[in-house]
């Protein structure tokens, strides 16, 4: 078994237990610093880049539904470019094609502005939304593959896939806050900029780390037809990623919208903030005892907490209620997401580290994707209120099914090479 390789042996229930001293020691790993930092500003503005350009397109043309078409096509974009760029990490290593997908995101980003300050036609601004979420750089899939190749089995390794879960939920409620909170500059598009020259700026940094140079090609990756998705607990953890994202997209308009209706844009910038707040103080202590105990039924327990909780949101009548509603939801998104990763090690085949990542990013992404737009066109023709109430309904249906399928949650055994292959 190669270190990058996900352990297939221990029983569902003992994944994902640490303690502070094994975050310590993730910190303190040799060669892992420059990479470290280097995700960091690489990922931080990972969801800033949809939410920036959907409030970007909201100011210059007064309509969220063309503007949620934009945010989601750059999430359809990065859904697509994660997969492929996974894949091709694993087979080839990371350093090469982070390098080119960011000269192009450099591009495609810089189209997006040209076309948003010619006042093009929504089609073409979609184009280019989408055009950025294809060569957005896997930094993330990329950072989390590399732990598996820095640390053993155990868990110090489990402590350093829970970070990597920890960091990226901040990075995906922190950045809408920015972004929101950008907007209220002179121009609109400052918030689109800075966040394309962060993530640019941080995968190049990161791709030219010695420890990321040093990971080298491995011909086994990429060799089967569905890759990462041969494993029925990957699907089953695809369909509960999609579900959580499907939520994460409404809230993300629907807030937007209930603080214009309150008076202040930007202020659902720092309501949408409030998230990484209960996320990250209850995500960590999750990390320390997580709930339930078995790992294929937390998948379906978190999702529908999820719902549950977002729905609540719809009542508030005023910002200070939403704002704790939102508190309260917000705890269960680093949970959920550490249980991904956590289900990641169990279920991947082998070799597929990075690509595995990408298909969870993928689904949630998607998830984002269809949340946003949907939101939109019920913000728009109902109300905020309505937004958050099918968000809840969505994802405790999600629930439901995962629920169901939780019996596939488990290591993945590689199905036999039939005889006539065998014997050729």
């Amino acid at each position: 078994m190669s270190q990058s390789e996900p352990p297939q042996s221990a029983p569902p229930e003992s994944h994902g237990r640490t303690s502070l001293a094994d975050y310590r020691a993730v910190l303190r790993t040799p060669r892992s610093r420059r990479p470290l930092v280097a995700s960091v500003l690489a990922r931080l503005p990972i969801a800033m880049i949809g939410i920036s350009a959907l409030l970007y397109v909201q100011h210059e043309t007064g309509s969220f539904a063309a503007a949620g078409l934009v945010s989601a096509a750059a999430l359809v974009g990065v859904a697509a470019g994660s997969v492929v760029q996974g894949r091709i990490i694993d087979r080839f290593g990371p350093t090469r094609p982070l390098l080119v997908v960011t000269g192009l995101f450099v591009a495609a980003l810089t189209s997006l502005i040209v076309v948003i300050e010619a006042g093009a036609a929504v089609p073409v601004l979609v184009g280019c939304s989408a055009a950025i979420g294809l060569c957005e750089p896997a930094t993330g899939s990329a950072s989390r593959a590399l732990w598996g190749r820095l640390l053993p089995e155990g868990p110090t390794r489990d402590a350093a896939f829970s970070y990597e879960a920890i960091s990226m939920e901040v990075f995906f409620i922190l950045g809408p806050g920015l972004a929101g909170v950008l907007i209220a500059l002179p121009w609109p598009g400052t918030g689109l900029v800075l966040g394309g020259a962060c993530m640019a700026t941080g995968a190049a940094l990161f791709a030219l780390s010695p420890a990321v140079r040093e990971w080298g090609p491995n011909p086994q990756a990429g060799s089967s037809l569905l890759g990462a998705l041969a494993s029925p607990g990957m699907r089953t953890l695809a369909l509960a990623a999609l579900g959580f994202g499907i939520v994460i997209g409404f809230v993300e308009v629907a807030v937007p919208a209930a603080a214009e209706r309150a008076g202040s844009v930007s202020l659902g910038g720092v309501l949408l903030s409030l998230w990484s707040v209960s996320s990250v103080a209850f995500g960590v202590a999750y990390s320390l005892r997580p709930w339930p105990r078995t790992l294929p039924t937390r998948l379906p327990v978190l999702l529908g907490l999820f719902g549950a909780l977002v729905a609540v949101m719809a009542w508030p009548s005023s910002m200070w209620g939403l704002a704790l509603a939102m508190f309260a939801a917000g705890a269960m998104i680093t949970p959920q997401s550490t249980t991904h990763s956590t289900t990641i090690e169990l279920t991947a085949p082998r070799d597929t580290a990075a690509e595995a990542f990408s298909w969870v990013l993928t689904s949630v992404t998607l998830g984002i994707a269809c949340g946003q737009s949907v939101s939109g066109y019920v913000v728009e023709h109902a109300s905020p209120s309505a937004a958050f109430l099918t968000a809840g309904a969505v994802a405790m249906t999600l629930a439901a099914v995962v629920a169901l399928l939780r019996g596939t949650v488990r290591p993945h055994a590689p199905q036999p090479e039939p005889a006539s292959v065998l014997t050729a």
